[in-house]
């Protein structure tokens, strides 16, 4: 695994993965976020999808629709920017346009990073929205550029927010180094650096529920860890994101991973007129 199984519901935005205990039930009409991420020899690759949980043939209405489709279709749009005399801004201008045709907004804090072995968040990124105290430098997009590629929409106010339930994914921070004092820490962290010394992972990945605990707790005071807390848009909104590992080779830009979605499933009153 490069990134462990997240499955986040509703207005939740991103990585729940969730120790037994904390579980919570999916329910009729839920709309589902799933995202995972896996590597071959270092070289990783990222897939998210989104969907509503039915148990009958009917199209998905209202809101639920138009951020579904509004994610789908913009992902599907910025696919064909992403290559060579295009830039990161133009993508993040064309995913606020799509948003505006659904009503609905992007997600504020939404980076797709550029892909390296062993490195999941490289120099180069995508903003999903770009606001006052939120920019990132203009890059052109180049051959042999690979991208977790991510658009994340609400039908609320965009604006996330750290959720109080535990946090459960991290990744090591490859710049610090701590000799930890507590007995359980050191296995922890060993066994960190042996299975996931540069992605992230997830405390149900660990047998001993209790010494991962004991160990997150003081590797964090000494910032040996980078934490992914879960997040939230307010409550009563609903959240799709689309995740996928984009590919730029000579004359041709390819989704490596993802899952497409049919049009007849959904049923909106807005629509892109844009050509």
């Amino acid at each position: 695994m490069a990134f462990p199984t997240s499955i986040s519901v509703n207005e939740v935005c991103a990585h729940n993965s969730p120790l037994p205990e904390d579980s919570t039930s999916i329910k009729e009409g839920d709309l589902v976020k799933v995202e995972l991420g896996v590597h071959i020899d270092g070289f990783p690759a990222f897939v998210g999808h989104s969907f509503v949980v039915k148990s009958d043939n009917e199209p998905v209405t209202g809101v639920k629709a138009d951020v579904i489709l509004a994610a789908y279709k913009a992902k599907e749009a910025a696919l064909r920017l992403i290559k060579p005399g295009h830039t990161n801004n133009q993508v993040t201008a064309l995913i606020a346009k799509v948003c505006e045709a659904y009503q609905v907004n992007a997600v504020e804090g939404v980076l797709s990073h550029e892909l390296k072995k062993h490195l999941i968040d490289g120099n180069k990124v995508i903003l999903n929205k770009e606001t006052f105290d939120q920019k990132v430098e203009e890059q052109e997009f180049a051959i042999h550029d690979v991208f977790d590629f991510e658009v994340m929409v609400s039908s609320g106010e965009g604006k996330p927010k750290e959720l109080d339930v535990r946090c459960t994914i991290y990744k090591r921070a490859l710049d610090q180094v701590y000799n930890l004092k507590v007995k359980q820490s050191r296995q922890f962290y060993n066994e960190v650096l042996n299975k996931y010394p540069s992605f992230c992972f997830s405390l149900n990945a660990f047998e001993d529920e209790l010494s991962a605990k004991l160990g997150v707790k003081e590797c964090l005071q000494h910032d040996l860890l980078v934490p992914y807390p879960v997040m939230a848009d307010k409550q009563g909104s609903y959240v799709a994101a689309f995740k996928t590992t984009v590919m730029i080779t000579k004359g041709k830009t390819t989704a490596l991973t993802g899952v497409s979605i049919d049009d007849a499933h959904f049923k909106t009153e807005h629509s892109i007129k844009d050509e």
